[in-house]
């Protein structure tokens, strides 16, 4: 049986990025499959395509931004998961937070700090481009905030997301979340359903 490799190109800044962060558990348990998580700058991904956040493409316009409201409960519903805080602070500079995912895919935390960093940017709505704000949010959630904070300054730790990001732009990517199955794209928390199916078909060959 053949196993996919599948990715998941993501920033912390972006709310449909983290619903499908709830969601990607279940279809990692439903196939045996697990997800390669791959931090990218969403603001460098949108500088290198000239691509925009919904928020500002869907600002001004009628009935677009309700579809959109509908659809996401319609996700939440879908896949039983909780939904999201709307950020005051939006649109957070993620620059820092995203320069801490790469320095923890170095450790053993790395999936500890993504769960951390997006529920306290989609649950609690702080503000994760505040230094003082990450450390105290990390440390509360037991996190080696100081440490982590050395290692967003490191320069190999600064090359590798931009190297990232602008190989993920090479490859596709326009915005987040952007997921690869066995290097065929699939972009959106509404494509999740044919991630699957594309694992499942994959592994069915």
């Amino acid at each position: 049986m053949a196993i996919p490799t599948v990715e998941f190109h993501f920033d912390f800044g972006s709310p449909n990025a983290y619903l499908s962060h709830l969601v990607v558990p279940q279809i990692e348990t439903r196939t045996g499959v697990k997800f390669e998580y791959v931090p990218v700058l969403l603001g460098g991904v949108f500088k290198a395509t000239g691509n925009v956040s919904p928020a500002v493409s869907l600002h001004g316009i009628r009935n677009k931004p309700d579809y959109a409201r509908i659809e996401t409960e319609r996700f939440l519903a879908a896949y039983g998961v909780p939904a999201y805080t709307p950020n005051p602070h939006f649109p957070v500079n993620t620059l820092k937070i995203m320069r801490g995912a790469v320095y923890a895919q170095t450790q053993k935390f790395f999936d500890a700090y993504v769960d951390a960093v997006y529920g306290h940017m989609w649950r609690d709505a702080l503000k994760m481009d505040d230094v003082d704000v990450i450390e105290a949010a990390l440390t509360r959630s037991g996190l080696p905030a100081s440490e982590i904070l050395t290692g967003m300054e490191d320069p190999e730790v600064k090359a590798k997301l931009i190297a990232n990001t602008e190989a993920s732009v090479t490859r596709g990517t326009f915005g987040s979340p952007t997921f690869y199955v066995n290097g065929e794209i699939y972009f959106g928390k509404d494509r999740l359903r044919d991630v699957e199916e594309a694992i499942q078909a994959v592994m069915a060959a």
